[in-house]
């Protein structure tokens, strides 16, 4: 039923953003992903999603009947930016009845965390 994007890279673990330089490919990936989280409202329904003991479980997930009531945009708005967080593959979804139920995409978020992460080098300068 997904029409996500396989989550940032396939390729497993890689370095921080910092201790080598980004491939043009993986920069364009990371890049989608980074600005599917530059919208507050798609960084708010993913934090309420993974902050849900269910949007933390894949296939059990939150109804987006819990997470519309938390804006003050339409139902059509909060659909348009839970698409854009699917699409990045951050997170993954199912329909039951008339409601669907998102999660979060672990390896993804993982993804991101570790790009992000400061190599060990600078962590112990700064320390």
């Amino acid at each position: 039923m997904s029409k996500q994007a396989p989550p940032v890279s396939s390729s497993g673990c890689c370095a921080p953003l910092i201790a080598e330089p980004v491939a043009e490919g993986e920069a364009a990936e990371l890049a989608r992903v980074f600005k599917a989280l530059g919208d507050p409202i798609r960084l708010r329904l993913l934090s309420l999603i993974g902050a849900h003991e269910g949007g933390r479980r894949a296939g059990e997930g939150v109804c987006v009947c819990e997470l519309t009531g938390a804006f003050d945009v339409t139902a059509p708005t909060i659909s348009h930016h839970l698409k854009v967080l699917r699409e990045a593959g951050l997170i993954d979804g199912q329909r039951r009845g008339t409601w669907v139920y998102y999660w979060i995409i672990p390896a993804t978020l993982k993804r991101l965390a570790g790009v992000l992460a400061l190599p060990e080098a600078l962590t112990a300068e700064a320390g």
